[in-house]
């Protein structure tokens, strides 16, 4: 197959295609050695990060929990991420680059949160008629047609604000990444705690009080503190039709989305005809990855802050939560078993997180029920309920303090324990064959991956003229031996036996001594016995 090298392919120079490519892989294989070669031998590659393995789970403990210098910043030491959970990519940062790192990333999401009605605002005011008018006055007669002006007006607006809410995920994930995590896990934990204080305060408090989310934060600096539980607890009931048709619109509508699967089906269809076109290109394109718990925790810890807030507000909402996390409860769990992949095992590291998020919604259902019974009869039992977020604070001191331990540390008896048990169960066990590789790059890995390919292999290559002179001189051969005896033709099969096996052999040589010489990976072609060359 010819094609052109210059752009696209529609112009430059006429080569063949398979030829082309061979010659490019060639020449890719020999710059990733050059560079393999050089990393690992450049002292200015070597990260300042290791991954250390214990022989017993009690040493690993007692070195990942305690501090092991006097200075606390010279020698750091913490449980290691499972292999497919680390992001190596942040592994080299320093340690004071990740102190500058994460306190400018949480002003960057302090402004995101309360100040992302800007940009969307700048957007939408270009998106607008005047401002498509503006730019392409050659739409003009397009845009005054009565159809298009009505959809238009309909349709842009909103679609700036869909478009940033479905790339804020990916946004956030980004600014998690520059603050240096080094585990898919906390990155994905943070991604859902910074996507949770957004839809807390544009969502919930955004419904609720009325104007941008700037002038929320400028009336609760400016208002008197006892001011802000009355101001909520009277806009909480009136907002309460909204968040059912929310629930509705979004929840409900999001859960039957999560089990259709829509927009992976066209994502797939659509790299089906762009881009796939192998086997393994195919693979990738079907590939449902795991379950994006950036974004879907943070949605469910919403719905369970609107339930808690309005079961005493108004509890004809809570039917529409009950009957949403009955949907959501069924189709997470079939997703989780039957679509989605696993891509690491944190060992619950979200829940604690998640436990403060209620413990949080809890103490914002107390407030809201301050501020609705003070502007009631009720005023003067208000104070009466001090009480409630008291408790509240208390369990919440006494869980961090009871369970939170068990998330955070390894126990010294549970490691002893367990390491007796397997010393008696499994005495020669040995896991060095298995660490020796668990925490390598992922690039040496795929080096690994091809070598083994190359020497268990591999691509037979025939040529067609020979292949069929050969044919032709086997066939005349055959009518000869048709006039001979049984015995005879029964030692020729045996002489070209080991003709073949002595012509693999000697190729088979010929190319260790290739490999020997060359101090690469073994060449594409490799010759089997039982083939004709």
């Amino acid at each position: 197959m010819v094609f052109q090298t210059g752009c696209f392919g529609f112009c430059g120079r006429k080569v063949d295609q398979i030829d082309y490519y061979r010659a490019r892989i060639s020449e890719l294989d020999k710059r990733i050695a050059s560079e393999r070669h050089r990393v690992l031998n450049d002292p200015k590659a070597v990260m300042p990060v290791s991954f250390v393995t214990f022989d017993s789970r009690w040493g690993a403990a007692v070195c990942a929990q305690t501090q092991q210098s006097k200075n606390p910043t010279q020698w750091l030491t913490n449980w290691a991420p499972e292999p497919r959970d680390v992001y190596w990519q942040n592994l080299a940062i320093p340690f004071f680059s990740l102190s500058i790192r994460k306190f400018l990333i949480s002003i960057a999401v302090f402004a995101l949160v309360f100040f992302y009605m800007i940009p969307i605002a700048f957007v939408q005011s270009l998106a607008n008629l005047e401002g498509i008018e503006r730019v392409a006055p050659f739409l003009r007669p397009v845009i005054e047609v009565k159809v298009v002006k009505s959809f238009l007006q309909g349709f842009l607006p909103g679609l700036a604000l869909k478009l940033f809410l479905y790339i804020l995920p990916t946004v956030l994930m980004i600014m998690s990444k520059v603050e240096g995590y080094v585990s898919l896990s906390s990155l994905e934990r943070r991604t859902a705690s910074k996507y949770y204080y957004f839809m807390l305060v544009n969502v919930f408090l955004g419904s609720i009080i009325a104007g941008t989310a700037f002038e929320q934060l400028d009336s609760f600096f400016h208002d008197p503190p006892s001011q802000i539980p009355r101001t909520i607890g009277v806009a909480v009931p009136m907002k309460a039709t909204f968040f059912m048709t929310y629930i509705m619109v979004d929840g409900w509508a999001g859960i039957a989305n999560e089990i259709l699967r829509m927009k992976p089906l066209v994502i797939y269809h659509l790299k089906n005809m762009f881009i796939v076109k192998t086997e393994r290109d195919r693979e990738r394109a079907m590939d449902p990855r795991s379950i994006a718990l950036g974004e879907n925790l943070p949605s469910l810890q919403l719905y369970f802050l609107l339930g808690l807030v309005y079961a005493v507000v108004t509890p004809i909402l809570l039917p529409f939560i009950i009957v949403f996390f009955a949907f959501a409860y069924l189709v997470y769990r079939h997703q989780i078993i039957n679509v989605y992949n696993q891509e690491y095992e944190s060992a619950a590291a979200f829940w604690p997180q998640v436990h403060s998020r209620i413990i949080a919604s809890l103490l914002i259902s107390h407030v809201t029920l301050f501020g609705l019974l003070s502007t009631m009869k009720a005023a003067y039992s208000t104070p009466l309920l001090i009480f409630l977020p008291l408790l509240t604070i208390w369990f919440h001191k006494y869980c961090k303090s009871r369970f939170e331990p068990a998330f955070r540390k390894y126990p010294l008896e549970e490691a002893m324990e367990k390491d007796r048990m397997e010393h008696a169960s499994e005495p020669s066990l040995n896991l060095k064959t298995y660490l020796a590789n668990a925490y390598l790059h992922p690039i040496f890995h795929m080096f690994e991956q091809e070598d083994q390919k190359e020497e268990a292999t591999i691509e037979v290559r025939i040529d067609k003229s020979e292949h069929q002179q050969q044919q032709h001189v086997r066939s005349s051969h055959s009518q000869y031996e048709e006039e001979t005896s049984a015995q005879t033709h029964y030692h020729h099969e045996e002489r070209t036996s080991s003709q073949y096996q002595y012509q693999y052999q000697h190729q088979y040589h010929q190319l260790e001594e290739t490999h020997m010489r060359s101090e690469q990976s073994p060449p594409h072609f490799v010759y089997h016995p039982g083939v004709d060359h």
